[in-house]
């Protein structure tokens, strides 16, 4: 399960962290008010999270086990630093938008999941893909919810006013309860297409960081890759 598009595949449709997996709440329900913040959000994870999975398993046989979580927020933190200061200089609206919630991508829970889980047992190349595609599925997410906050909190869609000016915005979906109202929507709308797909006889199952199993009910720690033989040269 290791090929390019195996990976982007996996990111975005069978384990999307948004509608799937459920991880990053705390970014996808705070900065999705409006499209462009959903849309910059997600790009700037996707950024992060690629380029630190690649550096997480270019340097996997060099961390010790016992100090791996420490080394891997470290590398988070520098790369979450060169994004700040590149959005602080070239898309400085941007960054006031999403204020506190870019330093917070250091302890994001989607980044240092795929660093343990994935990138600190498996090959540069994988790993950069699992990140990038983990980063288009998170970023998908959070444009979706943002396009339907904004376009029934305020008609607009990227700040561009879509409905006639004779409609009346629901503010409570630019505020907080909308954010929960979009997700519930959204999720049981992607699990009624996957209901729906799995009684056509597709196959819907989660791939699972790789490992072909469920973690959820999986009774093996995730470093169960030395019972497939060890990490992977």
């Amino acid at each position: 399960m290791n090929s390019a598009g195996e990976r982007l595949y996996n990111g975005i449709i069978k384990e999307n962290p948004t509608f799937v997996m459920m991880l990053g709440m705390c970014p996808t329900l705070a900065v999705t008010t409006s499209a462009m913040n959903g849309l910059g959000m997600g790009l700037t994870t996707m950024v992060i999270l690629a380029l630190s999975n690649l550096i997480i398993s270019m340097l996997r046989k060099v961390i010790p086990d016992d100090v791996r979580v420490p080394a891997f927020i470290v590398i988070v933190a520098s790369f979450v630093t060169i994004v700040q200061f590149l959005l602080q200089a070239y898309i400085p609206t941007l960054n006031e938008s999403l204020g506190l919630y870019i330093p917070l991508i250091v302890v994001n829970c989607i980044i240092l999941g795929r660093a343990e889980a994935y990138a600190s047992k498996n090959p540069m190349i994988a790993s950069l893909f699992d990140g990038i595609g983990m980063g288009l599925g998170f970023t998908i997410g959070l444009t979706s919810i943002g396009i339907v906050r904004e376009l029934i909190g305020s008609g607009k869609i990227f700040g561009a006013a879509v409905l006639p000016a004779s409609y009346e915005p629901v503010s409570i979906f630019v505020m907080a309860p909308g954010a929960f109202f979009v997700l519930a929507l959204l999720t049981g709308l992607q699990n009624k297409v996957k209901l729906n797909m799995a009684k056509k006889g597709k196959d819907v199952s989660k791939i699972q960081s790789g490992c072909n199993a469920d973690c959820a009910s999986c009774g093996a720690k995730c470093g169960n890759a030395k019972e497939q033989g060890g990490r992977e040269e």
